[in-house]
This record gives C-alpha cells, sequence and structure tokens, in this order.
C-alpha cells in the first residue's frame, strides 16, 4: 500500500491512496500517516520529520518531508531561546522556492503549487510549532527532542572556520562558540572555554554534559573532533594549516547531523560552483540543420566560474595534490585523479564523436539526465559541467520566452484577433516545428489550442523547412495530418470554416465522406493532397490505414494526445510510425504527473529524448531511490523545453479570459441507439399517415422525447436499469470530459431536463471521479437543496452535482464549478442560459466552461446547427413553444428533421 500528496485548486495538501506509486508503505505507516493528515496538512507535514518515519518515501512525500526539515533545521539553528527568534524566521527567498518548485516530483495538482504557497506552509508551519513549544513544559527543546532526537539542544555549540590572511604557513583559524541568553534576552555567541567556567561546580555539570552533548555525538563519527575533545584544544582558539582546515570541511555534512551548527566561508559552501571543473560546451556554432537527429559541436576545456584556465593554471591544478589551494586570489577545492578522470571521459567521447553529438543526447546531458546509462557508468557531475553555447543558449532562451521569437506573425492571416498568451503559443508552435522539434501544447481546457494550432497552419509557407515541400503558387502545397478523436471533428470543422476558410481541409473519415473516396485518397496520397493544407482524420482511421505511414507529412498534430498514453496499444503504435517534418501533441492535462503517460508522448513527438521504455523506468526508479527532494530535477529540466502549458489562473492570462466559454460536445450513437433511433423515426412515419390534428400533435411530441431518451441512454427509453456505459455515446463523452475535470480537481455542474436520469448520471460519475458527488432535482426539499449548495461550495465537498434543470431554474448559487455539462438541451436557450448561470454570476472568480452534448447526425445536431447559424426557422423554433412548433412541420419536413444519418451518428473512428 502506498500514498501519494496531492494539491488542491485552493492549495490543500491532501494524502490520497496510490497503487501505482513507489516505494510502498508498510500498513501501520500508511495509517499513522493518515491519521496525521486527517488532523490536518501541517500535523501531517509534522510527521513526515518524526523519528518513527526512518524508511523510504514515494517522491511527493519526499520533497514535503525536505521542506517541513528546512523550517525545523533554521529552527535548530537559530537556538532555542526566545521563541521570538522562531516567530521571525521567514522562509526561503522567491529564486529559492522556483528552483524548488522546478525540481519537484510529480503529484497530483503540482500546477497549483506556487511560490507563495510554498511559502504559507512555511510560515504556517513555523507557527504551528513555536505554538506548540511554547506550551511544552519541558520547553521547546524537548518538544523539538520529542519530534526526532537529532534536534536535541537546538544548535547551541557552534564551530566557526575562517580565513586567517595573516598567517601563510596557517591560514585558517578555528573556534568552537555556545549561545548565551542576556538579560535583555538576546543571544551572544561566546567561546566554548568559557562554559567551563560558567558551568563549573559539581552541581551545574549536567548542564555542561548536556551542552556537549552534540559534541560527543559528532566524536563518535569523527576523529577530527574526538582528538580536539580529548586534548581540550576545543576550547580555546586554533590556527590550522591547509591539510587541517580541509579535514574538517569534509566533515561538514556528518557534524551538522549531529546537532551542531557550522560556519564556514561562503566559496566553501559555493564550491560546487566556484571549484575547477571540465566544462563541457554544447551548441557554439549555429547548427547547418535542426532537429532531435541532428548535431551539436561542443568542446571541452577546463574552466573556474565561467571562465577558461590558462595552461600554466590547468598544469598547477592538474600536479597539486587534493584539497586546498589558493588559485586567482581564492581558496577552491580540488581534486586532480577526479579531474583527469572527468578530463578524459569528455576527451574520449569528442574524439569518437568528432562531427558533433545529437540534440538528443546534447540535451540529456545539459539536464543531467542520462537515461541510457546505467547507473555505475554514470559520470560524476561533481568535477564537470556541461553548458549551452551561444547559439544553443539563445535558441533555449527563446523557447522559454517566446514573446522574444521574431519571424512569426500571429493572427495577420485569422479571422478573429487571439489574445496576448495565444499569441505567444503561436510564436512557440512555429518556432519549434521551424526547427524541427517536437513540442507539447498542453493549456488548460478552455485556453484555445484549437486556434492556436489553425494560425500556426496559416504562417508563412515558405518557412516550411528544408527538406519539406515547398508551399506557394508555383509548387505543391505541403501537407499536414491531424489526428482526432471522432467526436471532435465537428469541432475543429467549425473552427476552421470560421477562422481560417482560406485553409484547403480534407476530412478522412466516414462521417465526412463516401468510402469510395476514402480509397482513392489511400491509393493515390500525393494526387488526392497536392492542394491540400490539412488533412484530419481518426485515431481509429491512423491504425488501420498503412498508407498515412507511408506518406511523408509536413506536421502530424495529435489533439487529445492522452489516446497514445497506452504505449503497448496498436494504435499508438501505428501513430507513432506516421513520418513528418514535425510533431505535435495537444493535451489539456498535466502530463509531466504521470510519468508513463509522459514517456509515451514523448516517444511520439520527440522520439529518443526519454529513451526506451526500459530505460526510462529504470532511470525514474534511479530518482526514486534517491529520497531526494531534488531528484526530479534532472527530467523536467529535461523535458521542459518542449512543453507549453498556462493555466486558467495564471495571473497572467486570467484579464485576457471570458468570464465564460461555451463549446459543442459531439457524441456518437452507439449501435443500440442507432436501433431504437430509427426504429422510432419508421414508427413515426407509419402512425403519420392515421395521424391529425390533436392526436398529430401528441404522436410528434411523445415521439421528440423518446428521441431525446434515446440520445441520452436506451435504458431511460426502455425504462429500464441498464445504465451501461458503452450503450450511450453521451455518457463515454461524459466519461473523458469528466476524467479531465477530475484530474484537475475541479468541480461540475451536469444539467439535464429529465428528473429520472438524475441518479443514473450521478452513480455513473461517482465511477468517473472516484468519488460520490449530489443530486438536485424536483423532489429536493428546500431545507436540503440549501444544504446541498453549502456541500457543493466547499473546497473539500463533492466534486460534481447532476440537477435536473428546473430543479436549478432559480435561487441556487454554485460558483464553486467551473465546468457546466449540459448533458440533453433545453431547446430553449432561455430556460438552458438560466440554467448555465447557476454557476456563471455573482461571485464567481473562475473562467466558466460550458459544455453543450450533442449526438451527431440526430434531431441534436440539427437543433444546434440552427441555434448557431441564427436562422428564422430557429428563431421560431427557439421560443418557449418550440416542440408545439415542431408539430406544425409538414409530414416530409419532419421526417427529415429528425431522420438519423447513420454515417455521422454511428463512426467511432
Amino acid at each position: 500500500m502506498s500514498q501519494r500528496i496531492s494539491i488542491s485548486p485552493a492549495g490543500r495538501l491532501r494524502l490520497e491512496a496510490a497503487a501505482d506509486e513507489l516505494p510502498e508503505l508498510s500498513p501501520a505507516t500508511a495509517k499513522a500517516l493518515q491519521a496525521a493528515f486527517a488532523k490536518s496538512s501541517l500535523m501531517g507535514m509534522l510527521y513526515l520529520v518524526s523519528e518513527g518515519l526512518t524508511h523510504d518515501l514515494p517522491a511527493s512525500l519526499v520533497f514535503w518531508r525536505d521542506w517541513s526539515r528546512n523550517m525545523l533545521e533554521r529552527m535548530r539553528q537559530a537556538g532555542q531561546e526566545p521563541l521570538a527568534v522562531w516567530r521571525e524566521l521567514e522562509p526561503p527567498d522567491e529564486s529559492i522556492c522556483d528552483d524548488l518548485l522546478a525540481e519537484a516530483p510529480p503529484m497530483r495538482g503540482l500546477e497549483y503549487l506556487t511560490v507563495p504557497l510554498l511559502q504559507k506552509y512555511w510560515r504556517e508551519l513555523r507557527d504551528l510549532v513555536v505554538t506548540r513549544a511554547a506550551a511544552c513544559p519541558d520547553g521547546p527543546a524537548a518538544y523539538l527532542e520529542g519530534l526526532n532526537p537529532l534536534w536535541h539542544l537546538l544548535g547551541r555549540v557552534t564551530f566557526h572556520l575562517a580565513e586567517n590572511k595573516r598567517d601563510p604557513d596557517l591560514p585558517f583559524a578555528f573556534l568552537a562558540t555556545y549561545t548565551h541568553r542576556l538579560t535583555e534576552g538576546k543571544l551572544r555567541h561566546l567561546p566554548l572555554g568559557q562554559a567551563l567556567r560558567e558551568y563549573a561546580g559539581a552541581n551545574n555539570q549536567h548542564q555542561l554534559n548536556a551542552l556537549l552533548a552534540p559534541v560527543r555525538k559528532a566524536a563518535e563519527d569523527s576523529p577530527l573532533v574526538r582528538e580536539l575533545l580529548e586534548t581540550k584544544a576545543l576550547f580555546r582558539p586554533q590556527a590550522w594549516s591547509i591539510p587541517q582546515a580541509y579535514r574538517f570541511l569534509k566533515e561538514v555534512p556528518s557534524l551538522e547531523q549531529s546537532g551542531l551548527v557550522v560556519r564556514v566561508p561562503d566559496w566553501w559552501r559555493t564550491r560546487h560552483t566556484s571549484r575547477p571543473q571540465v566544462r563541457v560546451q554544447l551548441g557554439q556554432r549555429r547548427a547547418s540543420r535542426f532537429g532531435l537527429a541532428n548535431l551539436l559541436d561542443f568542446s571541452v576545456d577546463l574552466s573556474m566560474g565561467g571562465d577558461s584556465l590558462s595552461d600554466q593554471e590547468r598544469r598547477q591544478l592538474l600536479a597539486a595534490n587534493a584539497g586546498l589551494i589558493l588559485l586567482r586570489g581564492r581558496w577552491v577545492e580540488v581534486d586532480p585523479q577526479r579531474l583527469q578522470q572527468a578530463l578524459a571521459h569528455w576527451q574520449h567521447l569528442q574524439e569518437i564523436s568528432a562531427d558533433g553529438i545529437s540534440l538528443v543526447e546534447g540535451m540529456r546531458l545539459l539536464a543531467g539526465a542520462p537515461l541510457d546509462q546505467p547507473a555505475e557508468e554514470v559520470i560524476q557531475t561533481d568535477w564537470s559541467t556541461v553548458v549551452a553555447g551561444d547559439w544553443l543558449r539563445e535558441t533555449l532562451q527563446q523557447i522559454r520566452n517566446p514573446a522574444t521569437i521574431h519571424g512569426c506573425q500571429p493572427g495577420q492571416k485569422l479571422q478573429a484577433t487571439l489574445r496576448p498568451y495565444q499569441a505567444e503559443g503561436v510564436r512557440w508552435l512555429w518556432f519549434m516545428t521551424r526547427l524541427g522539434l517536437g513540442a507539447c501544447l498542453a493549456d488548460d481546457m478552455g485556453l484555445g489550442k484549437t486556434i492556436q494550432v489553425i494560425d500556426l497552419l496559416l504562417q508563412s509557407p515558405q518557412e516550411s523547412g528544408k527538406g519539406a515541400k515547398a508551399r506557394d503558387a508555383k509548387g505543391p502545397r505541403a501537407t499536414s495530418l491531424l489526428v482526432v478523436p471522432a467526436s471532435l471533428i465537428g469541432n475543429w470543422r467549425q473552427e476552421l470554416q470560421r477562422f481560417a476558410p482560406q485553409l484547403r481541409v480534407l476530412y478522412a473519415h466516414r462521417s465526412e465522406m463516401e468510402a469510395a473516396d476514402l480509397q482513392r485518397v489511400a491509393a493515390d496520397p500525393a494526387k488526392a493532397l497536392a492542394d491540400i493544407d490539412l488533412m484530419i482524420t481518426t485515431y481509429g482511421l491512423a491504425r488501420r490505414q498503412q498508407w498515412l505511414r507511408d506518406y511523408r507529412w509536413d506536421l502530424v498534430i495529435l489533439d487529445e494526445a492522452q489516446a497514445i498514453k497506452n504505449a503497448a496499444s496498436a494504435q499508438t503504435r501505428a501513430v507513432k510510425k506516421i513520418p513528418a517534418r514535425a510533431r505535435i501533441v495537444m493535451t489539456g492535462t498535466p502530463v509531466e504527473n504521470h510519468l508513463g503517460d509522459l514517456w509515451s508522448i514523448f516517444d511520439f513527438c520527440c522520439p529518443g529524448l526519454l529513451g526506451s521504455a526500459r530505460q526510462f523506468q529504470s532511470y525514474v526508479k534511479r530518482l526514486n531511490q534517491q529520497q531526494d527532494a531534488h531528484a526530479y530535477g534532472s527530467l523536467r529540466r529535461l523535458v521542459r523545453p518542449y512543453i507549453l502549458r498556462r493555466l486558467k489562473t495564471d495571473p497572467d492570462i486570467v484579464p485576457d479570459l471570458p468570464a465564460k466559454t461555451e463549446m459543442l460536445a459531439e457524441c456518437r450513437l452507439s449501435k443500440k441507439q442507432a436501433v431504437l433511433y430509427e426504429q422510432r423515426v419508421t414508427e413515426l412515419s407509419r402512425l403519420l399517415q392515421d395521424s391529425d390534428g390533436m392526436a398529430r400533435r401528441g404522436l410528434v411530441l411523445a415521439t421528440l422525447m423518446q428521441l431525446k431518451q434515446i440520445c441520452n441512454h436506451p435504458a431511460q427509453f426502455l425504462n429500464n436499469d441498464a445504465f451501461h456505459p458503452e450503450d450511450s455515446g453521451k455518457f463515454q463523452r461524459l466519461s473523458e470530459i469528466g476524467e479531465t475535470i477530475a484530474e484537475r480537481q475541479e468541480k461540475a455542474l451536469v444539467f439535464t431536463q429529465f428528473q429520472s436520469l438524475t441518479q443514473p448520471l450521478a452513480e455513473f460519475l461517482h465511477s468517473v471521479f472516484r468519488q460520490p458527488g449530489l443530486v438536485l432535482d424536483g423532489k429536493t426539499p428546500v431545507r436540503k437543496r440549501q444544504q446541498v449548495v453549502r456541500q457543493f461550495q466547499q473546497d473539500e465537498g463533492p466534486p460534481f452535482c447532476v440537477i435536473s434543470i428546473k430543479a436549478g431554474g432559480s435561487g441556487l448559487n454554485l460558483t464553486a464549478a467551473s465546468h457546466v455539462i449540459h448533458f440533453d438541451r433545453w431547446w430553449n436557450p432561455a430556460v438552458e442560459n438560466q440554467a448555465t448561470d447557476r454557476a456563471f454570476r455573482i461571485g464567481q472568480k473562475k473562467n466558466v466552461l460550458v459544455h453543450k452534448f450533442v449526438c451527431r447526425g440526430t434531431l441534436e445536431e440539427r437543433i444546434a446547427k440552427m441555434i448557431d447559424e441564427k436562422q428564422n426557422l430557429a428563431d421560431q423554433i427557439l421560443d418557449q413553444s418550440s416542440e408545439k412548433l415542431l408539430t406544425e412541420m409538414s409530414d416530409e419536413q419532419l421526417l427529415s428533421f429528425v431522420s438519423l444519418d447513420l454515417n455521422r451518428a454511428l463512426t467511432a473512428d
């Protein structure tokens, strides 16, 4: 059994079960963690640093354990009295927090973790510890020792090492001090020798023993401290030689673990960045071509602080003994043997890669992520560093900051105005594809990924890239391929017609073209696609059509790329074989938080970057074994350049967003639905022949209601309890959207006009969200309605509420929802909008996404089309007596209006 930390949209830490999280915890440990977090997030964080939790933890728990330790270590080093010193301790600054976030391990809701939130938890934990320590009868030291004995005595003894520039033979000075409380309550450091006088006498011996306890503990592992203690040199100032000082410096981590505070020169704390190192520089010159397989130049030299060392300095370093030497006026640590080993390693690589190294390998080296090397063969980075040369550094800076990219003109040919963040997204996509790199556009749902990709397709054709077909008036076009779930074809068609009517688009799908036409395209794609800018197909057809893998595409774009997260599926394997100049994936989920999904998606858009599946699994296992909050930094650095993700909650995004975004969610029919639908239409046709007047009106109204029920689920029409998800296209679409909402830990309102459907929907959504929701219908008493509202509005409350549309008509304030789903549509927009306004109203601080479910090829689709096109007939039908007006159509008009288009309705892929 294992556990992981997740972060709610409101910034609360949650402990939740995670079957795939390693390492697994013992049942006793998992139970103790659950009990601690059940009290509060802060109590859970305190338990993470307790003595009882000694074994390996999953990465998300390691992250929060180390963050909590940071605060407690600061307290320990500040001294035990007065508590006012603790209260004034501030969290790490913004730059340190930024670095920590950039290296955080995967955890659900990580996108909600910000620098202010990290600092808030630090302060709240500090205040909790201060309050509990103040209330401890035995004092603050006893309270911390109760958490973990290693924190006893709060660092009252401090070892100091400083430079002594007046004596070249003994250039270092050592002094041990202890903290002493003055009458005005301030702390003062006194030489440790004075403690012998202060605590002289038998009555004070226990105080002296307590003060020296961490020193004695350090002496157990440190021959140096044992020697200082036995000779009593510890109690007087010492002048040390270079070897003595170096011996002491190497023991600093062990001394601090014993409860001592150690003060050393700043250059030692930063020695990893300021010491002499072998410097490997990649991409100094512009690559003649660019792409994951193309080569980067690289060079090897010795440097210090970013500056190359002279030949004389290099000889001095390699001839020195291990330890400290004075170089360029400052003390630096050297290890000639390890320097020579690192130099030989990189020079050998330079010799066997005379033409350069691939971008894939170069990016791994820059990130410090050697996925293709066994752990025992990984070169240690303490004495070497890999840096980007001028050209590669500038390129990576442009990728990180799309606003600096020039040569792209977002929105110039688009029949719409892009929001600023969308224009940046177009620049980023254009730059990445121009370089031949893969790109993952992972913007939050509702931020307009579709329009950004459409505008990318409108960018200047001559920038297609070397080797691609030039797309101009004199030559053939370079066709791009877009692969989507079948339910999204209609959305793309609508957006393309609206925003880029000049693009020539071929819809290669049975719902859009005849089977014979599809066969003609497959037989001679070069001819069929000669004047086509974009071909759209589905994942199912991409799996079955071999010619897609034989044709060379300009761009291959995957929408809802989670469709290829199962690396072993035939669909995923087929899609990954489609060749292209560059590849783009679109997803609304945070791919970095699911490492299995991350590998499969990157294996498509950036093949080879994350190695093979086995190499990646082995690498992730090594990261987990490190038990270090920073361990995942290398992986995040490796994938970060290829992912662009903006959230609806980003401060820079919020001002640009409309308060409400509406979108059509197309659904197919299952075979069972299609059979029932056609049966009802056939029955209507037969009965119309013998019906007139009020009988005809009643027949039409009843049939319309039955067709609506069939579109929802066959079980609703058949009046039974067999609400199997696979029998309804709407249930399956609800699952897809619900999973994305659940992953983001957001909330949804689901409206239906049928009270009888509320409970089946709630039961189904329970399985999607993995927790129960709420139901509000006409039978809900007034008093309970307000209770439902209060529950839903709570941050920890249920994630969804199913509402019958009439029950949700007035008096409800459900602004905790950021999604509104109209499972079946009321044909009067006024009623539908009133329901939507339960979430979109005064007090709403979120962007609300409205999903309107419509079954393709049915009556529902035709009504939706008329709403969008605002035709005269729609103006009549969409008033309060819509169904009655439909009854006034002629038999021929009515049957045409409700007929089933089997191709559009049934085709799933």
